[in-house]
């Protein structure tokens, strides 16, 4: 029988990359982690899209 892990939020938001794909964990609150896999191009878009709303927080 496998060992049952914690389904927690705790921890840092991560990404990995497994194969050809990216493999993005944000943790949720409440718990849980939100898992997205993405390829180059999608996440060249979500950069994009990240630096954009972050250059609207600081000024």
């Amino acid at each position: 029988m496998a060992a049952m892990k914690p389904r927690t939020g705790d921890g840092p938001m991560e990404v990995t990359k497994e194969g050809r794909s990216l493999i993005m964990r944000v943790p949720l609150e409440g718990g849980g982690r939100l898992v997205v896999e993405l390829n180059a191009a999608e996440a060249e878009n979500l950069k994009d899209c990240l630096m954009g709303v972050a250059e609207q927080l600081h000024t």
